[in-house]
């Protein structure tokens, strides 16, 4: 007995040959031979063959123009390949041969969909709702397309005909209420709501009436409704989340806080979902609601660490929740565990380093910030950040060796590479190289001339050399009229100003900058002074250098010395 295979590979072989011999002496294949030539090609569809598929319909259409279900398919199939201009020439024709055939029609008006012709899908399905009313999608299509166009009106009347024909259920109540809301009318829309809740019951819908009432300040009819939602489904989850913030907003904390323990222990419930609940209490929150119940939120964090001891959201969840309760160390062994659990995530690595920064813990952002690196080459940010922990360190010459290493590794990031620039410029200033640090700073401006940070040090450390003064002004010009509320650019404005013995020029940027934080650095108020003191605004000037003297934290080694000096000048 041969192998059952080779007898169906012979049949087929056979039948194509049958078949190829009628189109070459142009009579009419069998009808039997056609259907299963488009059965093989249906096939071929099936397992996204569609050249193949393709290849075979388009002969049975050249032997047989008007078959239906070779046109459908082949629409089918070049569907499959992107082909939509083809898809609907086939579609159509399939239609056309048969337009009785519900599916053919149906496919074509989501097709008219799919290509952003809303006019001709609504015509089409218009007409689909007279040849086929007792099909509901089609209703539900309609009132979303109407919809989309806006037409809310119209998309309530087909909604009137679903529930005239098939009667009204949740669907069709929760469809009105979102149409009505669209059209503004909230008090229909709600009584829409309480007319179907009076007839039937349904978790979701008591649970929007209860946010309703929420947002009318009746939380005593919003609890009621939530109760009832939950005593349909004990565990459906927006009544659960509704209630709970219901109790938190009306200081019911004791009830508030049993629910929260409930939801942090649902084995069921999505961590997501818990994680982004927790942590709107945790970040919108009054500071003292944490302090106050500090313990009950504890035993919640407790309660979802247990049952998602691994899940992303819950530890950093955990980590944000210790870090905003000043448990610093607790939070930063949350973001490491996260960051072991999961090291192959880029957004969990950042939020590690991200923490060990504001943590200031400069030694472990430099090693990680290497191993992030590491782990995701491309993302020379971490290796930026490692040199923040480096310059804190005062490891120079470690910021230097990272910063070509980000030249080298990204010469094509512009934004990485105008930083790389910037930093190097700023730590060869650091260390006395000013040759280098020029250099460095006229690299980055060749990627962007009207970066401020580096026009305003490269500005200000030619002004405190007393060099190329005119250049100074044209690059702090830049600052102040691309921030003109920025202290630190205000007082390297008026600073060079001033050493262009232009005093008065220089007084009203100062004492802008007065207004926008300069009064926090000793610096900006030592400048206002000298530019006081030259214009012989002497009692002015002693106020700023009183005020400069007590915020000097030995960055104006000589503040003492000068003060003395200027009293002695003019007998003070």
């Amino acid at each position: 007995m041969k192998p059952i295979i080779k007898i169906l590979s012979a049949c087929l072989i056979a039948l194509l040959a049958d078949f190829g011999t009628c189109l070459y002496s142009q009579s009419v294949p069998k009808p039997a031979i056609i259907e299963n030539i488009v059965l093989d090609a249906v096939n071929k569809y099936n397992e996204r063959d569609f050249d193949g598929a393709i290849r075979l319909l388009e002969t049975v259409i050249e032997a047989d123009p008007s078959n239906d279900a070779a046109c459908y398919y082949l629409s089918l199939s070049y569907l499959g390949k992107g082909d939509a201009k083809k898809a609907e020439e086939y579609l159509s024709r399939a239609a056309e041969a048969d337009p009785k055939n519900f599916w053919y029609r149906y496919r074509l008006a989501n097709l008219y969909g799919l290509t952003s012709r809303e006019e001709l899908t609504i015509s089409l399905y218009e007409k689909l709702v007279e040849d086929f009313p007792r099909k509901s999608e089609l209703y539900f299509d309609m009132v979303e397309l109407y919809s989309s166009q806006g037409e809310y009106q119209k998309a309530l009347e087909t909604l009137d005909q679903v529930e005239t024909i098939f009667g009204k259920n949740e669907s069709t109540t929760v469809f009105r209420f979102n149409l009505l809301r669209k059209l503004q009318k909230n008090d229909e829309a709600f009584a829409c709501l309480e007319e179907f809740n009076k007839e039937y019951s349904s978790p979701y819908v008591l649970s929007t009436l209860a946010e309703w009432q929420m947002s009318m300040y009746n939380d005593s009819t919003a609890l009621a409704y939530y109760d009832e939602a939950l005593d349909l489904a004990p565990d459906y989850v927006p009544a659960i989340l509704g209630k709970a913030e219901t109790l938190r907003m009306t200081r019911k904390y004791d009830k508030f806080f049993n629910i929260l323990n409930k939801i942090a222990a649902l084995e069921d419930y999505p961590a997501a979902g818990k994680s982004d609940y927790i942590m709107a209490i945790v970040q919108h929150s009054d500071p003292k609601f944490l302090q106050t119940f500090g313990p009950q939120m504890d035993t919640v964090m407790n309660s979802l660490l247990q049952v998602h001891p691994t899940d992303s959201t819950i530890l950093r969840t955990s980590a944000v929740y210790y870090y905003s309760t000043d448990r610093k160390q607790k939070a930063g062994a949350f973001f490491s565990l996260n960051k072991d659990l999961w090291p192959n995530s880029y957004d969990i690595n950042a939020e590690y380093i991200e923490y060990l920064m504001y943590a200031q813990q400069w030694e472990e952002l430099s090693e990680q910030g290497r191993k992030a690196f590491d782990r995701f080459p491309s993302e020379t940010v971490f290796l930026e950040m490692a040199s923040v922990g480096d310059y804190n360190m005062k490891e120079y010459d470690k910021v230097l060796e990272i910063c070509n290493m980000v030249l080298e590794k990204a010469p094509n990031d512009s934004s990485a590479t105008l930083r790389a620039w910037s930093t190097a410029g700023d730590i060869y200033h650091q260390k006395g190289d000013s040759k280098k640090a020029y250099k460095a700073y006229e690299k980055a401006l060749k990627i962007n001339p009207n970066y401020v940070y580096v026009l305003n040090n490269y500005a200000y450390y030619l002004s405190m050399e007393g060099k190329n003064l005119k250049k100074a002004y044209n690059m702090s010009k830049k600052t102040v009229e691309a921030e003109p509320d920025n202290s630190t650019y205000l007082d390297t404005f008026g600073w060079i100003l001033f050493l262009q013995g232009k005093a008065l020029e220089a007084k009203p940027f100062f004492k802008h900058a007065m207004l926008y934080g300069g009064k926090e650095s000793a610096v900006v108020m030592d400048h206002y002074a000298e530019v006081l003191y030259a214009l012989k605004e002497y009692d002015l000037a002693f106020v700023y250098w009183n005020l400069a003297r007590q915020k000097n934290d030995g960055s104006i080694p000589d503040l003492e010395e000068r003060i003395s000096q200027r009293k002695q000048a003019v007998n003070k």
